[in-house]
């Protein structure tokens, strides 16, 4: 199999609106050890671990390794162009979110995009 090469992954992908948990995933090229995170957010997981498990999935069977770095929840509100990054995984603890702002703001330009270390 060919090296994977991880501009095939997307940085963000996040439902469009509302309230729900998400996680920030590393995704290593193997064997290059090339490494970049991702953030990954969805309104029908009911824990954390849906979503890592989901995701790190669909990326081992194209031939990347996966960590999760820790989670939190999105408000997504697109019609006033916010997101509001926050809280925490009860099993992956706190995502460092100024990472997953930096990149959803590079997806969003036109965004308001804040984020808080408190709330759950």
């Amino acid at each position: 199999m060919a090296a994977a090469d991880l501009s095939q992954v997307p940085d963000v992908d996040i439902d469009p609106d509302g309230v729900f948990k998400y996680v920030l995933i590393r995704v290593h090229a193997a064997p290059a050890g090339e490494s970049k995170e991702i953030v990954r957010g969805y309104k029908w997981a009911e824990y954390h671990a849906d979503i890592y498990d989901k995701v790190s999935g669909e990326l081992q069977k194209k031939g990347y390794d996966c960590e999760c770095l820790g989670g939190g929840r999105i408000s997504h509100q697109s019609q006033d162009k916010k997101i509001h990054v926050y809280g925490y995984s009860m099993g992956y603890g706190r995502a460092q979110h100024s990472i997953s702002t930096e990149k959803i703001k590079a997806k969003y330009p036109d965004y308001e995009v804040t984020w808080a270390d408190d709330g759950y």
